[in-house]
């Protein structure tokens, strides 16, 4: 089969390779790859950054946000069949740890990253263990299916709070942060501020459903004062893995509010802890998509009819320009960028 496969550490250490299609076990379902979604982390191996460095070991097939179709399923892999419309969630747990028996497995100890420690899904063919394999609703477009990885990552951020008939403010506008606008919006949100330096990007995000849209965090802290009467946002969703947005949220969060961290430092940031003790403040990292209470009402969200992403999806490339992609993500000037065999 072809696969994008990262074949050494370097830049352009990138290419398309012909690779044995996997081969399952017992447990396992081999699933055609439809299409896929690009992630920030694919563009940080693609880049070979230093976190990338650190963690990948070429060569390997990356990517772990798809949709497609069940191509053969393991003795014991049952409730799957040839044909089934699948995605899957890329965490691959041990279920054995104390996080995984407490209900937590989304932050397993032993945790293996699907694209990341083992071959992903950048491949005309992927396989994953049957736990992970989740069926979709026929109802769900091709590419909302692909980015339901990502999309999770919105759910589990946005109901760490609680939207419904609160003011949130969203930092950072990529394809999560977009993704997260809409569920608020879906859930019932009273006011979606977002605050986003590209302009490209503060267009999606008004598009997808913020009713405020700012790239001046100075301004946003401003005008959320006047629209909460002094008190702050309900909860703010920190996205961007920017310091600076780090210490905006402190400040644009009311006392008692919610401040979700989804975003990844690259840096050690400074937080203001006087502002989290003396504000009260509720702050707690998101990590994936909690195994699978997230994916239940990420589906649930999708089969109401409310939650649209649409917005999201800007760009799509076949495999082959892959590059080009890359490009795009880079640029900033996209949302979700997908890719098609």
């Amino acid at each position: 089969m072809r696969a994008i496969v990262k074949v050494k550490g370097a830049p352009n250490g990138t290419k398309i390779r012909t690779v044995p299609v996997p081969k399952i076990a017992h447990d396992e379902v081999l699933i055609r790859v439809d299409l896929a979604g690009i992630c920030g982390t694919d563009l940080h191996i693609y880049e070979w950054d230093n976190w990338s460095a650190g963690r990948i070991k070429p060569p390997l097939v990356y990517g772990h946000e798809f949709a497609g179709t069940v191509e053969k399923a393991g003795a014991s892999a049952k409730g799957f069949a040839k044909g089934d419309f699948v995605s899957g969630e890329g965490h691959i747990v041990c279920w054995r740890c104390n996080a995984c028996r407490t209900g937590n497995a989304h932050v397993c100890q032993n945790l293996r990253v699907l694209g990341v420690d083992l071959d992903g899904i950048f491949a005309e063919y992927v396989k994953l263990p049957a736990s992970n394999v989740i069926l979709n609703d026929r109802k769900i477009p091709l590419k909302v299916a692909a980015v339901q990885d990502p999309l999770g990552n919105a759910v589990h951020t946005a109901f760490s709070g609680h939207p419904s008939g609160h003011t949130v403010a969203v930092l950072g506008c990529g394809p999560i942060g977009l993704m997260a606008i809409a569920v608020a919006r879906a859930a019932g949100a009273r006011l979606i501020v977002a605050v986003e330096k590209s302009p490209y990007r503060l267009a999606l995000a008004r598009a997808v459903g913020a009713t405020h849209a700012y790239a001046d965090g100075a301004k946003a802290l401003e005008e959320v004062g006047a629209m909460t009467g002094g008190a702050g946002a309900d909860d703010v969703y920190e996205m961007s893995g920017h310091p600076l947005l780090l210490d905006l949220a402190l400040k644009i969060v009311k006392p008692a509010g919610g401040v979700h961290i989804l975003g990844i430092y690259h840096d050690t940031a400074p937080v203001d802890m006087n502002a989290v003790v003396f504000k009260g403040l509720n702050v707690r990292g998101i990590h994936g998509r909690r195994m699978f209470d997230t994916w239940t009402r990420m589906q649930g969200l999708l089969a109401s009819g409310r939650l649209n992403i649409d917005p999201v999806f800007t760009h799509e490339f076949p495999f082959e320009r892959f590059d080009e992609a890359m490009a795009t993500m880079a640029s900033g000037n996209c949302g979700k960028v997908t890719l098609h065999w």
